[in-house]
């Protein structure tokens, strides 16, 4: 393999830049001449970094002579060649600055977000899929160190493609979760943070507290984070795979109660449904529903358990 394809970019730019300085400003031998012929003969990418960098060099000391005052001090001339070494130094180093910069500016941020009732499917840049469901929005930022996610709101799958040198981070609240390997699905309420794991490891931190201990989960553990504690229940994988049933545009529910059952509804639809009595909302459900279906929900409360519906121009009020 050429060290074109196994030697990062910075690095080639950096001896690059070592060449230049000592052809320019060291004693130049033709032993020296014979090693770089023999770098630059080596890649593509090593040849043009130095070019690059030498013209940049040649070009600064054109437009140091251009603008140069007529009156200029004139240094003792044992302190010439040092003071113009110098000069030349001082440029060298910013274009090496300069070079580095523009070919690591720094983490792209993009952002994505879902409607109600809307879902979508990233496929970032280094492998990883990240599904976000309804009403969600989040953040990334990739850079060659490290990759982040900010997930403002809302839940999201994640598929992780783990490289242990490129730690891959979700923020969410005052929390941060850390992929050590993984698969995992969060759901990022105000105040409360839903964490479950099915496959690898992950990391869950409070972001300020970097002295406390950090809470590692394994496949099938749940994780329920607020301001006060960190909680753990592990879970079975059909329940796991329930979870994830808005994958397929379905919500499951098992002993749910009424009141819990309309929350989940309400993620998805703008046509709310609203109870307004406690006996109703603690009546339970069971069964797997079409996340958009409100009207399916609806004839069941009434008919299965007897409840009179109300419908209005954006809800539809259940009561006894």
């Amino acid at each position: 393999m050429s060290e074109q394809h196994s030697t990062p970019a910075t690095e080639i730019e950096q001896r690059a830049a070592l060449w230049v300085q000592q052809k320019h400003f060291w004693v130049w031998t033709a032993e020296n001449q014979t090693a770089l012929d023999g770098w630059l003969a080596q890649s593509p990418a090593h040849r043009v970094a130095y070019i690059r960098l030498d013209a940049a060099l040649r070009r600064s000391n054109r437009l140091a002579a251009l603008n140069a005052p007529r009156k200029t001090f004139v240094p003792e001339p044992r302190f010439r060649p040092f003071v113009s070494k110098m000069v030349a130094a001082f440029a060298l180093v910013a274009l090496i600055g300069g070079a580095i910069t523009y070919l690591d500016p720094g983490p792209k941020v993009s952002t994505y977000s879902t409607q109600i009732g809307g879902r979508q499917t990233i496929a970032l840049a280094d492998g990883t899929h990240i599904e976000m469901n309804t009403n969600t929005r989040l953040r990334v930022a990739l850079s060659k160190t490290e990759r982040k996610v900010w997930l403002e709101k809302g839940e999201a799958y994640f598929q992780v493609a783990h490289n242990a040198k490129r730690p891959f981070t979700v923020f969410a609240g005052d929390s941060r979760v850390v992929d050590l390997g993984t698969k995992f699905l969060l759901r990022h309420e105000p105040g409360r943070l839903e964490v479950d794991l099915l496959e690898g490891q992950v990391e869950i931190a409070k972001q300020k507290d970097t002295g406390a201990r950090a809470t590692v989960l394994n496949p099938g553990d749940t994780a329920i984070v607020t301001a006060a504690a960190v909680s753990v229940k592990h879970k079975t994988p059909r329940e796991i795979v329930e979870k994830l049933g808005w994958r397929r545009g379905v919500v499951t529910f098992d002993r749910t109660t009424l009141a819990d059952a309309v929350a989940e509804f309400n993620r998805y639809n703008r046509h709310q449904l609203i109870i307004t009595d406690p006996a109703t909302a603690r009546i339970t459900i069971g069964g797997t529903f079409d996340v958009s279906n409100v009207e399916t929900f609806i004839d069941i409360a009434r008919q299965d358990f007897g409840l009179h519906t109300e419908s209005r121009p954006d809800a539809t009020v259940i009561s006894k």
